[in-house]
């Protein structure tokens, strides 16, 4: 094979270039990077490839050397790549690896959709749930929700209900819950109940209760964090909950839930008792029957593990 360094020499010589210029080329066309690939491509290549494509290959040896060093680059947070076409060579701007790996933690944030929720649990981990004997159920319970619904996410499959005291974990669980769903491609929305149904009564005046309660609805995974911690109105209850339940139990989709109330709790204390003071069991019921459709019930017990 030709040496890549001995033929542009000529060419250089016969085109009679400047001594800076020479300078500038000498150094690209000894560059490792392009020599090997104009080995590997040869063939592909034109004859007077290294002439026509100087302007190229000058870009990728001085872009990488900036890249190199921490300069200013053509692309930031992109390297050049070189790459054949029309039988010459050209530069291509791919991520580097930084970049590559902000782009997959942006796609993983984006898989979790997160409504009044705090941000302490953005980095919740499965791997991280503290493991002791009363929250074990718990935790099983959610690591073979996932293992079922990542190998056959169109299956119907039952969700849970967490109850239990402040700061035993049932927020954080759920959150753990939806990063790692994230981290294999799925996607869920945790929403705060009670930041939400206020979030609702705000949007009347925009007409923006809509498209509010359609994402919801139509979560491939909806995690419902401290239901029955504020009073409900009618309204909310009715035609918010309500009607988000109902949906998803026509459709059957994951529906988790987390309370300080026990279901039955939730029932007789919270949905049955509307804030005008009216009394309206039977559309108590009707909400639990979907409740209970959509996730089964499951106590955490334990100490507050909340900063005090």
């Amino acid at each position: 094979m030709e040496d890549l360094s001995k033929t542009m020499q000529q060419l250089m010589n016969q085109r009679h270039l400047n001594d800076n210029y020479r300078q500038l080329m000498d150094k690209v066309y000894a560059d490792p990077q392009v020599i090997q690939f104009y080995h590997e491509h040869q063939a592909e290549l034109a004859a007077d490839v290294m002439t026509r494509s100087a302007a190229k290959l000058y870009e990728f040896v001085s872009e990488r050397e900036k890249l190199a060093k921490g300069g200013v680059t053509f692309a930031t947070g992109y390297e050049p790549q070189l790459l054949v076409s029309n039988h010459l060579i050209d530069v291509a701007y791919v991520p580097t690896v930084e970049t590559q790996e902000k782009q997959a933690q942006q796609a993983l944030r984006q898989r979790v959709k997160s409504i009044a929720m705090p941000k302490n649990i953005r980095d919740a981990s499965l791997t991280e749930f503290d493991q002791d004997a009363d929250r074990a159920e718990a935790l099983m319970a959610v690591l073979d929700f996932k293992d079922a619904y990542e190998a056959s996410p169109k299956r119907r499959h039952q969700a849970l209900y967490l109850a239990g005291s402040f700061g035993v974990g049932k927020t954080y669980l759920l959150a753990a819950l939806a990063n790692e769903l994230a981290t294999d491609g799925f996607s869920s929305t945790l929403v705060h109940f009670p930041s939400f149904a206020v979030e609702m009564k705000n949007s009347i005046a925009k007409n923006g209760v809509a498209d509010k309660l359609d994402a919801l609805k139509n979560a491939p995974v909806l995690m419902i964090d401290d239901i029955g911690a504020d009073a409900m109105s009618a309204w909310v209850r009715d035609d918010i909950l309500g009607v988000i339940l109902e949906y998803r139990m026509q459709e059957e989709l994951p529906t988790f839930f987390s309370s300080n109330f026990s279901m039955q709790q939730l029932e007789t204390e919270h949905l049955r008792i509307s804030t005008r003071g009216d009394d309206e069991p039977l559309k108590a019921q009707r909400l639990m029957q979907r409740i209970r459709f959509l996730a089964r019930e499951i106590t955490m017990v334990g100490v507050n593990r909340r900063p005090q």
